[in-house]
């Protein structure tokens, strides 16, 4: 129930599909609309992709990390969901999906020009863990409701899914940031959204002020958040103070959770909690396990709600072909050369929005939530701010989050529940089991600077102009369009990191 809601938590980690971490976990339960027994729409098994003549299967359990980054880019997600050689026309809609070319992707993308070597072991796409990999999720899944529907907000990469759960849009930013969008960033104050951020939202809430809204992370210089108008690198607060601030006089509504995203700077992603590919999911694990029971075990809990999901699928194979979705509708689709205003946001593919992205894990924490309820109803990022506006009394952003389901129906109890654990399992250790794969390295220097790392350049170029002398700033600019290698992107973001006294994400990568 709304009016019981006093705070709103979110935390969202990184680039996992459902199927990759909860389609063999069994869960059955209780069906969130009917009230039936009901299962996980997971894996059976069976399912599998073809390519040049070979079929991988789904199988488990699955290697700690990844030696590469699958592709995960707008491009490379057309393919994964519409087959291999498929593409997206400006414009138009979206190719007929059948969730077919997974592997012939992860080929193709593993073996570019960036410095990877070619993956000989094409499996590890289709490979998903055990329950027993990851007794944390799998605890919480049990718990509380597991969503099986919640799809992320666009076909594409981190940036822009990320970008939906704070706007209900990405500006039309339909792929990684590239260097020519970053120059159309207001550099100074953030990306701007035609219709505001659930943050600004909040602010603006009466009686909201200073207590609308709260933002934990690792460091803030890998915050994304920080990239948004109206959210300042101070804002970041240390998650290592998460438990403590909890007990004490906590009155911000919602609070949003960045984890750690690992090293970043070199391109490797390694030392995080994010759970990215080439990371591994015990840290992410301990991440979860340590949100929810700072929230578990704080005076806050009988009135919380936690929402647990992945910003996008990261490339892993999942068997569930998205569905349409509405439109934000603040921004058009870039279908020629000459479509470069504003009213274009940061439009690129030419992407009408109107496609989910693959499908992600996401669990809902609250003590007013039956144990074991499995929710089957569509959701996405904008989902976020959908739940927030249905709590909180605010109207919402764009289409996307008019039309999106918020999550309060689950809250179905009138009193909180006495048998919610105080503290979850440690997290699983093991290795690379299935491969032996040695761990994942860094790019060398002079590869070119992938997508993922631009978005990073970019955060640290606003701390560096933000705290920079005027008569400095053309010297910053002409710096940060010369990077070209993950050597340059890594020098610099390295330079502003010291100016700005900031704790490192990992050890430096040789």
């Amino acid at each position: 129930m709304a009016s019981n809601i006093t705070n709103v938590f979110v935390l969202m980690l990184e680039n996992r599909s459902f199927d990759n971490l909860l389609g063999f976990s069994g869960i059955t339960g209780t069906d969130a609309v009917t009230g039936q027994p009901t299962a996980v729409d997971g894996l059976t098994g069976k399912e599998s992709n073809s390519y040049n003549g070979v079929a991988y299967t789904v199988s488990q359990p699955a290697d700690q990390t990844l030696p590469v980054d699958p592709g995960h880019e707008f491009a490379d997600v057309v393919e994964q969901l519409c087959g291999h050689g498929a593409s997206y026309t400006s414009g138009g809609s979206y190719p007929a999906i059948d969730n077919s070319g997974f592997v012939a992707n992860f080929a193709d993308s593993t073996s570019d020009d960036e410095g990877k070597a070619p993956v000989q072991d094409l499996a590890m796409i289709m490979r998903c863990y055990a329950p027993s990999q990851l007794p944390i999720l799998n605890t919480l899944a049990r718990e509380f409701a597991v969503c099986d529907r919640w799809f992320s907000s666009l076909p594409g990469p981190t940036w822009p899914n990320r970008f939906f759960a704070h706007a209900a849009s990405s500006d039309g930013l339909d792929a990684s940031p590239t260097d020519e969008q970053m120059a159309k960033w207001d550099t100074f104050s953030g990306v701007k959204f035609k219709n505001g951020t659930i943050f600004q939202a909040l602010s603006a809430k009466p009686n909201g002020g200073d207590f609308g809204w709260r933002l934990y992370g690792y460091e803030a210089l890998t915050t994304i958040t920080a990239a948004l108008a109206g959210v300042n690198f101070s804002d970041v607060n240390s998650l290592d103070k998460l438990a403590k601030d909890l007990q004490g006089n906590y009155p911000w509504l919602y609070t949003f959770i960045e984890p750690n995203y690992g090293n970043v700077r070199a391109g490797s992603y390694t030392g995080g909690t994010s759970q990215h590919p080439m990371d591994g999911v015990t840290g992410g694990e301990t991440l979860i396990k340590q949100v929810y029971e700072a929230i578990r075990n704080s005076p806050l809990w009988e009135t919380s709600l936690l929402i647990i999901t992945w910003d996008e699928h990261g490339g892993f194979y999942d068997h569930v072909a998205p569905p349409a979705a509405v439109a934000p509708g603040d921004t058009l689709p870039k279908t020629k050369p000459s479509d470069t205003g504003p009213e274009f946001g940061l439009n690129v593919n030419g992407f009408t929005f109107e496609q989910y992205g693959v499908r992600v894990p996401a669990v809902v924490v609250s003590p007013l939530i039956p144990k074991n309820t499995v929710d089957h109803r569509v959701y996405d990022h904008s989902s976020i701010p959908a739940t927030l506006e249905a709590v909180y009394g605010l109207k919402p952003l764009t289409k996307r989050d008019a039309a999106a389901n918020n999550v309060l129906s689950l809250l179905s109890l009138s009193t909180p529940r006495t048998d919610t654990p105080a503290t979850l399992p440690q997290p699983a250790e093991f290795g690379n089991i299935v491969t032996n794969a040695p761990a994942p390295v860094a790019p060398p220097a002079d590869a070119p600077m992938p997508a993922s790392q631009v978005g990073f350049v970019q955060l640290h170029a606003m701390h560096d102009l933000q705290t920079s002398p005027p008569a400095e700033h053309p010297a910053i600019l002409a710096r940060v369009s010369s990077l070209q290698t993950v050597g340059d992107a890594k020098q610099y973001m390295q330079e502003v990191q010291a100016k700005a006294g900031a704790a490192p994400t990992a050890p430096t990568a040789s």
